[in-house]
């Protein structure tokens, strides 16, 4: 029997379930989707697609919107602030483990002074 699995980021559910899942009105997500806070996958029909993470990031919208009190522009300068510190950290990590190589070979090649 063959398993299918999908990621966090696989775009499953139209936008009636993602609405329910994420407690918002389908029209919130449309307009959601025009401002650019979330970009759900699209059928082949141009039907929206949404992941889980998309369900996770309506609900964090609706969070600050809600309960913090943080307007729509405020809230996509937010998102994009947060996914620049993840592209940043990443990009860290990856220049720390070449520099713990680098330094390793270096170590092993040199003759000790």
């Amino acid at each position: 029997m063959d398993a299918t699995f999908f990621s966090d980021d696989t775009p499953v559910y139209v936008i009636s379930v993602a609405a329910q899942l994420s407690g918002l009105h389908p029209q919130t997500l449309r307009q959601y989707d025009r401002l650019g806070l979330v970009s759900p996958g699209r059928t082949a029909g141009r039907g929206r697609l949404y992941s889980a993470r998309d369900i996770v990031l309506l609900r964090e919208v609706q969070r600050l919107s809600q309960e913090e009190g943080i307007n729509l522009a405020g809230i996509k300068r937010i998102l994009e602030l947060e996914n620049e510190v993840m592209t940043l950290r990443s990009e860290l990590a990856h220049t720390r483990a070449e520099l713990t190589m680098i330094k390793a070979l270096i170590r092993h090649e040199l003759p000790p002074a």
